[in-house]
């Protein structure tokens, strides 16, 4: 999946809700199910243009949402900044060796970074 499209099915995950039905359903097939144009404006009764006129407005307003509020950059980056803490604590972990307060604090660090990731 290249960027773009990960980018965009992202954003369809946070703020699909604010879609139009149709929108929703045809993105959703466009971009999750892979369909293409055609066989989308077949299954619904209109023109392949008429589809991608719909996936396009919704790719801009899940663009426009985003940029207005960076929830989805701000996940990203809240991500990546778990995955670095859970690093540095399997670091602090190894070395503290297997006793003393400093490998407890940082096994506990480790579980409370886990339960963060779900």
């Amino acid at each position: 999946m290249d960027d773009d499209t990960l980018q965009m099915t992202m954003l369809f995950d946070f703020f699909s809700d604010l879609l139009t039905d149709k929108q929703r359903e045809y993105f959703d097939l466009y971009h999750n199910e892979d369909l293409s144009l055609s066989e989308i404006a077949d299954r619904a009764g209109i023109s392949r243009q008429g589809v991608y006129d719909i996936i396009t407005r919704a790719e801009k307003t899940l663009s426009e949402i985003e940029s207005k509020t960076g929830i989805v950059r701000k996940w990203r980056e809240t991500r990546a900044d778990i995955d670095r803490a859970e690093s540095l604590a399997r670091e602090l972990i190894q070395l503290s060796g297997s006793g003393g307060d400093s490998a407890g604090a940082g096994s506990e660090l480790l579980e409370i970074l886990q339960r963060m990731r779900r």
